[in-house]
């Protein structure tokens, strides 16, 4: 397990009350009223899961109110290891259909609580990451909450690591301006979900499914207070992997909304010009302190921007062949 600096960040001094966090019974079943289920998408991320699943034991809110669904997405080393992981602390679900949005409905079908509750197998929950964003849910229906980036404890960051600490998980940023939050920290009502309907495949899961809630009139909200911290990505493949899956989804949304190719290509050639502008902020932010993690940070701004830029463009030219 690696030991990451940012715990301090984690620690939330004030504990606001939850009331109300339940309004209606789940599939009928008197015994869910008031149960807050927890869901946690799985693969292949043995380490991170067992870590995970310690510190939602260690939550403020109370055990007996809330459950563990684990949706495992077809894990190299077989169901049973996962369950061997999980133990008393979980159900798990296996889920033949591969992609996060279908673990995650998966996790919902056999969830029995009022409330559901996404995060990451990779996340690091705050004691109070569940019952401060239940307590947020009593103002809106669905929320957000506060996603930190971890590093590890060496005193040079990897320019992934750098680029990540300024760029990755800005998640108040995408709830109070974009409307919609990452599942790595998202609570929602179940009648909510149950009226947007599932997360989709293929394409970006978790803003589709914001988008569409807010379409229904459905309201977000942020919860500062709810913290989870995420281990940034250490290397430059790493980084690589993540964006082309999320260029792939976000073309593939694009083509589902039937937007002109030539749109898509001239937001390709602005991700490309926005090196210059996010370089300003990378030399000034206070998310670094050493001027090396800053240039670091700015190389792999390039180098990931350019991946992008030609990624879309050969994704884009493939799918007109096609």
């Amino acid at each position: 397990m690696q030991q990451f600096d940012d715990r301090d960040q984690l620690q939330v001094m004030n504990v606001t009350k939850i009331e109300n966090v339940a309004p209606t019974k789940a599939n009928g079943d008197s015994s869910a009223s008031g149960l807050v289920s927890v869901l946690v998408p799985h693969l292949n991320d043995y380490e991170n899961l067992d870590v995970c699943l310690t510190l939602l034991q260690n939550q403020s809110f109370a055990r007996d109110r809330m459950e563990i669904i684990v949706a495992d997405n077809g894990s190299s080393r077989g169901i049973e290891a996962v369950r061997e992981i999980v133990g008393g602390r979980g159900r798990v679900v296996e889920v033949a259909e591969r992609g996060a949005g279908p673990a995650r409905n998966a996790a919902v079908r056999t969830a029995r609580g009022e409330v559901l509750a996404f995060i990451d197998s990779d996340c690091r929950p705050d004691e109070h990451w569940l019952e401060e964003g239940l307590a947020e849910l009593n103002f809106g229906d669905f929320v957000g909450g506060r996603v930190e980036v971890l590093v590890d404890g060496r005193k040079r960051l990897t320019p992934a690591e750098a680029f990540e600490r300024v760029f990755a998980f800005r998640n108040e940023r995408y709830v109070n301006e974009l409307g919609f939050s990452i599942t790595a920290s998202m609570f929602v009502r179940r009648s909510v979900f149950e009226a947007v309907g599932g997360f989709e495949n293929g394409v970006p899961e978790d803003r589709d499914w914001c988008d569409r809630a807010r379409s229904k009139g459905y309201q977000i909200r942020f919860a500062s207070k709810s913290v989870v911290g995420h281990p940034a990505r250490r290397t430059m493949a790493e980084l690589r992997r993540k964006w082309r899956r999320m260029t792939l989804e976000w073309c593939e949304a694009e083509r589902r909304k039937g937007t002109a190719p030539i749109l898509l290509l001239l937001r390709q050639w602005a991700v490309l010009f926005s090196i210059v502008p996010h370089a300003l902020v990378i030399m000034t932010t206070n998310r670094l302190s050493r001027s090396g993690d800053r240039i670091r940070a700015v190389s792999a701004l390039a180098h990931i921007r350019a991946y992008r830029f030609a990624f879309a463009h050969w994704t884009l030219l493939q799918s007109y062949r096609t």
